[in-house]
């Protein structure tokens, strides 16, 4: 069965989102969106929302075959909707946090290198749009990892830390559910499946899964953190390491993996409902 995701996430910065809440907002709304800012979390959905595009074409081409039409461009936009998205991430980050020591956060995020890190997070990301790109990224990773050097000892620490690859690996596993189940939802299967037939094939994938998260993971934080030295590096884990840093790991996770499952069940249903030569 189709791989549902090729998207990660990344704590602090790569989150995706969709739908709103009708939640309150469960901090202070100036900090909050100061945070939110100062995450550049603008910046990165955007570029989440270019990653999905490219993802809705793979779909197209692994799953639909040439079922699609000019609609399936407009409907994957619609599901990866920038505004809506960036409503959701804010409304579920102000609650995630809910207690937390947003000033602690912003302090260090609004601070010169915060500000460093997350330019160089962002470039990153854009930057590994380019397959090119993504492959030479991963590949140098390779071998910095297989060399021991020390400045993949710190990234390896660093994505210890903020638990970057286990983490990733289940939201990718939730996700690759959720579109499982989109597609019987809408109707793509002749027989229905159990919820265990699904969550049996999605486990027999976690191997490749963790090999691609695993590879993306690094290649992407090799990338981003080259220009940084290894005092200021060193900086940033020690931040990930305080409670604030932490928390702020932990909220990231749980307040977006829920909106990424609901983006990839989307994506499923619409599938189907192409599969079945439906338009939507």
């Amino acid at each position: 069965m189709l791989h549902a995701t090729r998207t990660f996430f990344l704590a602090p910065l790569a989150l995706i989102a969709t739908l709103g809440t009708a939640q309150a907002q469960a901090v202070d709304a100036e900090k909050g969106a100061a945070l939110f800012d100062a995450l550049g979390l603008p910046e990165m959905i955007q570029i989440m929302r270019d990653e999905g595009l490219a993802y809705g074409e793979e779909i197209a081409t692994d799953l639909l075959s040439d079922q699609t039409n000019a609609n399936w461009d407009k409907t994957v936009s619609d599901i990866y909707n920038v505004d809506r998205m960036r409503g959701g991430a804010a409304s579920a980050l102000n609650t995630a946090l809910m207690g937390k020591d947003i000033d602690a956060m912003l302090d260090f995020f609004t601070s010169d290198l915060g500000k460093e890190i997350i330019g160089l997070e962002t470039s990153a990301r854009q930057a590994l749009l380019d397959d090119a790109v993504d492959t030479a990224a991963k590949e140098s990773a390779a071998i910095a990892l297989a060399d021991d050097t020390p400045r993949s000892q710190m990234v390896t620490t660093f994505a210890e830390t903020n638990a970057l690859i286990d983490t990733n690996v289940v939201g990718a596993m939730n996700a690759n559910f959720a579109f499982y189940m989109g597609l019987q939802d809408g109707g793509a299967f002749e027989s229905k499946l159990t919820e265990e037939q699904v969550l049996t094939d999605v486990y027999q994938q976690e191997q490749e899964i963790r090999k691609n998260t695993t590879e993306w993971v690094y290649g992407f934080l090799m990338l981003a953190y080259q220009p940084l030295s290894d005092d200021d590096l060193q900086a940033y884990i020690d931040f990930s390491e305080t409670k604030p840093g932490q928390d702020l790991n932990v909220a990231m996770f749980d307040a977006f993996d829920q909106m990424f499952v609901a983006i990839s069940q989307e994506l499923g249903r619409a599938s189907a409902q192409y599969m079945s030569g439906q338009d939507i």
